[in-house]
């Protein structure tokens, strides 16, 4: 089974979402037609942001990267991500291997983010935009 980036998944989801709100919506071009309310796709991503896991996976992902890009272990990172992940999980109440499953993609999307883009490392705020996209 072929990977897909999710960035291709959530173009996808956003066009889906935008062809659904135009056949539900015909005349939602003419000029006098009310604006579109903006719809997040992903769901609500405040809490997540907010929550002490997600902050101790950018410590986790600072640390990584202490010794420079080229020096990152990747094996070492995703299993110390996925043991937050699962930590994540159970303070919500939720599936820690459902978790892990769902974020599987993560550690190494973020190492490959992180070397294109050192400043992603900087703050969390920067983080949060590259991980979780513009708040």
């Amino acid at each position: 089974m072929s990977r897909i980036h999710p960035l291709i998944i959530g173009l996808a989801g956003a066009l889906a979402v935008a062809n659904a709100a135009v056949a539900a919506h015909p005349d939602s071009h003419r000029q006098d037609a009310p604006e579109p309310a903006a719809m997040n796709i992903q769901g609500e991503q405040q809490s997540w942001i907010a929550d002490p896991h997600m902050h101790a996976f950018y410590d986790l992902t600072v640390q990584a990267f202490a010794g420079g890009p080229a020096h990152v272990d990747q094996a070492a990172f995703t299993e110390k991500s996925y043991a937050l992940f699962r930590d994540f999980a159970v303070s919500r109440r939720m599936s820690p291997e459902g978790m892990v499953d769902h974020l599987k993609l993560i550690p190494g999307q973020v190492v490959q983010i992180a070397k294109d883009d050192p400043e992603v490392l900087k703050s969390y705020d920067n983080f949060v935009a590259a991980v979780f996209g513009p708040q």
